[in-house]
């Protein structure tokens, strides 16, 4: 579902669902911790970072994560950063 918003000439901007931005694939920085185990991050979004004991814990706390940080920012009205890539 599209919604549609009014931009500052009151023209209508085309809001993406928040299914969207669900299924937009993220690069991802992983990297051992010194303290053990591993840390995880999407740096295009800012503060969504985890980390977890075994790689596979890493991962799955770094989905949950970035889904939570797409969701809280679709639901404030945020604008949500697109991934970035080798060429940006």
């Amino acid at each position: 579902m599209k919604i549609l918003n009014q931009n500052q000439k009151n023209k209508p901007i085309e809001k993406l669902s928040l299914e969207h931005y669900l299924n937009l694939q993220y690069p991802v920085t992983l990297y051992p911790d010194s303290e053990g185990g591993y840390v995880a991050q999407i740096k295009d979004l800012p503060g969504c970072l985890t980390q977890g004991e075994t790689l596979e814990e890493t991962i799955a706390n770094l989905k949950e994560a970035r889904e939570l940080w797409i969701e809280t920012a679709y639901e404030a009205g945020d604008d949500i950063p697109l991934p970035s890539t080798d060429d940006t």
